[in-house]
């Protein structure tokens, strides 16, 4: 849930979303010259300079780059660092700085960095191939993206997109993708008539439920998640309520989410209820969330039920904020809300900011992030002892921060839904050279000292629960109904359960096996939605 997240200071923390087909700063930014040993034999140099186990300090390569660019970046007005170098330059900076802030650094095989000529390809190969205790890869959260088209995201909310997310609910043969949820606005999805629980049954003439071969998953992914404005790509949908199909053609353009579109107050007979539809932490959600707690708290509401099926994450900060709304200052005052720890080389440093680890509060004020209120706005908040967390193998990031930072100080969390994607694990983004680079560099734990769940969390009642289990019930999703409908499956089980306090549907009734033993099947979204975003100072 990088040093190049919004000027002057923003970072991230994230992990990367499985497609279907699986389911520089300068050296002086460390505070200290970094050792420039690690493991390996001490080989002799090859002609490209390479001595296996040998490293430079990642500084000396910064932004010499094969392609440099000029003048001032568009987004943050800061001018490029970049000089004139090659390939093997950018290579040699992206195997330093993995061994410098890498997690798992002394697990990452030693590559001839001279060997590839691709630096996207050779940074794909420095991560640890070690695999969990449950047989998936340790580190599943490596990736790289366009600096531009990160920073328009990260900073504005703005995507390539239709304006719709969808849910994948069964990643392989026979798969399961469905329409979740219709973003307002004047998008290609609301134009289109799309709405949630349709089934796609084709993308561009491929067979979404069967095709396997790998040509065929890219074409999948690919309509799924455009990556340039204009691209059209055709969807057959089963409507499965009317039992028929229809094909429409979506063209992608530049989306900017509504990250909190729904918040309404539920009447029954123990009090008002409030909920609370939240799907990404980006800045624009500051000021939403401000205003719906606002709104739920002058409706004397007595309990709130907080929806963040489809919420990847984003800010840390604002999943501070939120969580402080929730629980209010008794329980929260002078605890940690998420504490964070790098590889060995740092027990108490920040490497990347080279300030001594401080962990991040509960927020009791507004940090900015929206142009109203203004930073250090006190913070509206309800007071509660408890909350009800609707969850899917979406819930990720800094989504599970609100769940873990809860449950450090004791506010009780009620999980209703499937497992979550297991994100404990965090990075700063680092751009080089126009691209950039997430590599995981600390995990992130609560104010007890937990947080592994590497997993994800599952409801008591799961078929096959993981290593962090929270009261509650596995439901699985409903789309028959939209969300924010009191008789929707999962808003309904957390009603049920407040009323009751036990499981009104049974798990084997609507939770999917499938599903909560597979976390890591989640919504597909671009990987900046994948996210736990830290502000450095």
């Amino acid at each position: 849930m990088g040093a190049l997240i919004r000027p002057p200071a923003f970072a991230l923390a994230a992990v990367l979303t499985v497609l279907l087909s699986a389911c520089g700063d300068s050296e002086e930014s460390y505070g200290t010259v970094l050792a420039t040993s690690g493991p390996g034999n001490g080989s002799a140099p090859r002609g490209d300079g390479w001595i296996e186990g040998l490293y430079q300090p990642s500084g000396h390569y910064t932004a010499l780059c094969q392609n440099p660019r000029y003048g001032r970046d568009p987004v943050t007005g800061v001018a490029y660092p970049d000089r004139l170098g090659t390939a093997l330059d950018e290579n040699n900076w992206v195997r330093s700085w993995t061994n410098e802030l890498y997690l798992w650094y002394s697990e990452v095989p030693d590559l001839d960095p001279g060997a590839y000529a691709s630096t996207a390809t050779y940074f794909s190969l420095l991560k640890t191939p070690a695999l969990t205790s449950t047989g998936n890869p340790k580190d599943r959260f490596h990736f790289t993206y366009p600096t531009t088209q990160w920073e328009s995201m990260s900073l504005g909310g703005v995507d390539i997109g239709y304006g719709v997310t969808w849910d994948i609910a069964v990643a392989a043969p026979p798969r399961q993708l469905y329409v979740a949820f219709v973003w307002p606005g004047n998008f290609a999805a609301a134009n289109a008539g799309l709405a949630r629980g349709l089934e796609i049954t084709q993308i561009d003439g491929v067979d979404a439920i069967h095709a396997s071969d790998q040509v065929s998953v890219d074409t999948l992914n690919q309509g799924l998640s455009p990556t340039s404005a204009g691209e059209t790509h055709t969807f057959t949908l089963h409507d499965p309520v009317a039992g028929t199909d229809h094909a429409v053609t979506l063209e992608a353009a530049a989306v900017t989410e509504t990250p909190v579109p729904i918040v309404t107050t539920l009447q029954t007979d123990a009090g008002p209820v409030g909920y609370i539809l939240f799907n990404d932490h980006i800045a624009t959600s500051e000021r939403e969330l401000i205003d719906g707690i606002s709104s739920l708290k002058a409706a004397d509401v007595t309990d709130l039920i907080l929806d963040i099926r489809y919420n990847g994450g984003g800010l840390l900060d604002i999943a501070s904020e939120l969580a402080y709304m929730i629980a209010g200052p008794g329980p929260t005052a002078g605890e940690a809300f998420d504490r964070i720890a790098f590889n060995a080389r740092y027990p108490s440093t920040d490497p990347v900011t080279g300030q001594p680890l401080t962990p991040t509060p509960f927020h009791t004020v507004s940090q900015g992030f929206s142009a109203t209120p203004a930073a250090g706005t006190t913070l509206p908040y309800l007071g509660l002892t408890r909350v009800f967390v609707l969850t899917g193998p979406g819930t990720c990031s800094a989504s599970e921060a609100i769940m873990n930072g809860l449950n450090g100080v004791d506010v009780q969390v009620i999980q209703i839904g499937s497992t979550t994607c297991g994100k404990p694990y965090g990075f700063y983004p680092q751009d080089n050279c126009g691209t950039t680079y997430f590599s995981i560099e600390f995990q992130s734990d609560n104010a007890t000292g937990f947080g592994n769940y590497p997993d994800g969390f599952s409801p008591a009642n799961s078929t096959m629960p993981t290593s962090a289990v929270l009261p509650g019930c596995s439901v699985a999703d409903d789309f028959t109904h939209p969300l924010g409908d009191a008789a929707e499956g999962r808003l309904a089980a957390a009603l049920g359960y407040r009323a009751s306090g036990r499981c009104t549907v049974p798990a084997t009734g609507l939770a999917s096996p499938a599903i909560d033993a597979q976390p890591q099947m989640s919504v597909h979204r671009a990987p900046w939605r994948e996210n736990s975003i830290l502000r450095t100072r």
